[in-house]
């Protein structure tokens, strides 16, 4: 029978230290279309950070920005955004609490001025090594206004736990989020449109498919994914992920850098 693949990117598809995905996942891929499953990144990225080597993968779509677009076959089906008042409401706060930002845009990643500063320096001291972020970086647009009404999400990075408490309370008619960690440690807080998450998008992607969500398998590591597990029909989790998605996931496979998606769609019976 048939299954649809919902797959997180960040910890999940692509290495947490190399930020690339690995051989074996992508082999896994492409061989679990080839028995006609489908396969769908289902991401906190948005549409201008899924690189080349992920859609020559070959994919069925995407769900980016943990909710806010989806996409199929290369068609748009579905795209929230901020408005620009809600863009600059969040933008200014962001910076009378002196939290370093990006925009997540379709068109690009639009970064404050010391993001990446910040970013390195806690690197440094989470890994104690210099940072391997990849293509992310460099492939931020600089020196942009932040001012914008074609944002799908602000992610910024947090001082204290506190901030994001801060942003739950300030920003009550909006989706207000966190990620790179499990709370209360995680390293950034984000901003998105009213009703935002995984689940709503997969939901959204099954009535345009005709399809059922016991037919779903979510796959991830962290727990902005836990919303898609408990909407799909099985889920796994990373065995290097967040100890979060573990204990709410149906299985546990390896860790991302030791097959573990590949493991996964063999115990799964898709490869």
């Amino acid at each position: 029978m048939r299954k649809i693949l919902f797959i997180d990117v960040d910890g999940t598809l692509c290495s947490p230290i190399y930020n690339k995905p690995p051989v074996s996942a992508v082999e896994a891929i492409r061989k679990a279309r080839e028995n006609g499953h489908l396969a769908y990144i289902c991401t906190g990225r948005s549409k201008a950070e899924v690189y080349e080597d992920i859609w020559a993968i070959g994919l069925d779509g995407m769900i980016g920005g943990n909710g806010c677009y989806v996409e199929d076959h290369g068609n748009t089906i579905m795209h929230q955004k901020l408005t620009a008042d809600e863009c600059r409401d969040v933008v200014d706060w962001c910076r009378s609490r002196d939290m370093e930002f990006y925009l997540e845009c379709n068109s690009g990643l639009y970064p404050s001025e010391k993001y990446k500063e910040r970013s390195f320096e806690a690197y440094r001291k989470k890994y104690g090594k210099e940072p391997q972020y990849g293509e992310f970086f460099e492939r931020m647009i600089y020196g942009a206004s932040p001012y914008r009404d074609d944002v799908n999400k602000i992610s910024f990075r947090l001082n204290s736990w506190e901030d994001y408490l801060a942003a739950k309370e300030k920003f009550n008619t909006l989706h207000v989020g966190c990620w790179g960690g499990d709370a209360p440690n995680c390293s950034h807080g984000d901003v998105s449109p009213n009703g935002v998450n995984k689940a709503n998008a997969i939901n959204f992607l099954l009535d345009y498919l005709k399809a059922d969500k016991k037919d779903t398998i979510a796959f991830g590591d962290e727990a902005v994914d836990i919303p898609m597990f408990e909407l799909c029909g099985y889920s796994v989790a990373m065995g290097s992920g967040n100890e979060s998605a573990k204990k709410a996931a149906d299985y546990i496979t390896t860790g991302t850098d030791d097959d573990g998606l590949k493991n996964a769609f063999i115990h799964l019976g898709l490869i």
